[in-house]
């Protein structure tokens, strides 16, 4: 028979942990409750949990404190911080000392039982210390750099160039950059010049225009374009990096974990990420190191 994760529920509003209790019940937890930090502090010395749901705003015993003591009874015990009333720094401080995740009121029952389950595969399971933005970016002194003032024509050079390097630099992993970090001359990422941004510049600037009041009659035929191209890409060669290039994309910490990576990512569709250490942008994290740290976790290498 599988074992039952127990789950210890502190939290000082009866109605919310019975409640809440019962239904973890039913999901074939054993939990118990408590009624302050104090209270949970006695259980845990009486009988070892595998979890536990702290709330923060406690009479007496805090949440924070709890946790503190909770630790050092069992550092290994996960804890699952629940609050009505969450802060940046709320959050900080519990994860300074140990809280496994830091969850808000109302919470949906769905998401705490997947929340225990983590907790308890990390408490139980093989623990990986995972590597951090930091550890799978590329530095910046790998990566192609450009000033915005430079020539369009001279960035699909710079371009060309890293894909000939790629071989030669191991953290480039032979894929190439695919795009040009743009810095101003005080040392500020201010875009990015990628393949797609050329190939949107290369693009005649009637298809991007507002059409006249009748415009929706009118069609431009592709079959007229021959030869098109070429014209336009000398004219798009001459621009200037400024004129064509993405804005830069977002930055986060060289310590940010890699789901909040994953996250950052996804959440706006950006491609590569800027990577900064006191303040200053040190690295690049593009989708593929972040793949190939994925391969690397589930081949186990």
């Amino acid at each position: 028979m599988e074992k039952k994760i127990k789950v210890l529920m502190v939290d000082d509003e009866e109605q919310f942990r019975i409640t809440t209790s019962k239904i973890l019940s039913r999901r074939g937890y054993e939990t118990t409750v408590a009624g302050s930090g104090e209270e949970a502090i006695e259980i845990l010395q009486k009988s070892p949990q595998d979890v536990i749901i702290l709330d923060i705003k406690m009479p007496g015993m805090d949440g924070h404190e709890a946790l503190a003591h909770i630790k050092k009874i069992d550092p290994d015990v996960e804890v699952i911080m629940l609050t009505g009333h969450g802060s940046l720094e709320s959050a900080k401080e519990s994860l300074k000392h140990g809280a496994f995740d830091y969850l808000a009121k109302p919470c949906d029952i769905d998401l705490l039982a997947s929340k225990i389950r983590d907790a308890y595969l990390a408490r139980s399971g093989e623990k990986r210390e995972e590597k951090r933005a930091g550890d799978i970016m590329i530095p910046i002194e790998d990566y192609t750099t450009i000033d915005p003032d430079s020539t369009v024509k001279e960035g699909i050079k710079r371009l060309r160039e890293s894909f000939k390097s790629a071989v030669s630099t191991s953290r480039i992993m032979e894929t190439g950059h695919r795009s040009i970090v743009v810095f101003d001359r005080d040392g500020k990422m201010v875009g990015i010049l990628s393949i797609r941004d050329l190939i949107a510049g290369v693009l005649p600037e009637y298809l991007s225009a507002p059409k006249p009041s009748m415009g929706d009659s009118i069609v431009y035929s592709p079959m007229f374009w021959s030869g098109l191209f070429t014209t336009q890409l000398k004219v798009l060669s001459q621009k200037k990096i400024r004129e064509v290039m993405s804005e830069a994309p977002p930055t986060v910490s060289e310590d940010t974990n890699l789901m909040e990576l994953a996250y950052v990512m996804h959440k706006e569709g950006y491609r590569r990420v800027a990577v900064a250490s006191q303040g200053k942008v040190v690295g690049v994290v593009r989708e593929q190191e972040l793949f190939f740290e994925m391969n690397k976790i589930i081949s186990g290498s």
